[in-house]
């Protein structure tokens, strides 16, 4: 995995600009912070979040594949606002379960999701080096 960085540009905090990876790959649907009997346990932005994360460290593992295979992540949510508020609840929720992995990230704020109690649904690729 290469993670892309042109000279001259200042370093990103918390994400990549991109990344450079082959193997196989894997897609993770949108995982939001229901459990896998599709309940919610918190309507806490943060907590949705860990949730998701947790979610998506599970799908992962069914593959094989680890969060430091992660090469994207794309999170929606509903208020941005509500997102800015909870970073650094949402960086200690990310460093347990991601850890010290910084992907290419884009974050959009959204009008709605489909599950309507949802904050936040966060869709990962991750290239497993075979």
């Amino acid at each position: 995995m290469e993670f892309l960085q042109p000279p001259g540009w200042a370093k990103p905090r918390g994400y990549s600009n991109g990344v450079a990876a082959s193997g196989r790959t894997v897609c993770v649907s949108g995982m939001i912070g229901w459990d896998g009997q599709g309940v919610f346990h918190t309507d806490d932005f943060a907590g949705q979040v860990r949730q998701a994360l947790q979610n998506v460290v599970e799908v992962l593992a069914e593959a094989g594949a680890k969060p430091s295979d992660i090469v994207r992540m794309t999170w929606y949510v509903v208020d941005k606002r509500e997102y800015v508020a909870a970073y650094r609840d949402i960086g200690v929720a990310y460093r347990e379960l991601i850890g010290l992995h910084f992907p290419a990230m884009t974050a959009v704020q959204v009008v709605a999701l489909v599950e309507d109690r949802a904050k936040v649904e966060i869709e990962v690729t991750a290239i497993v080096l075979v």
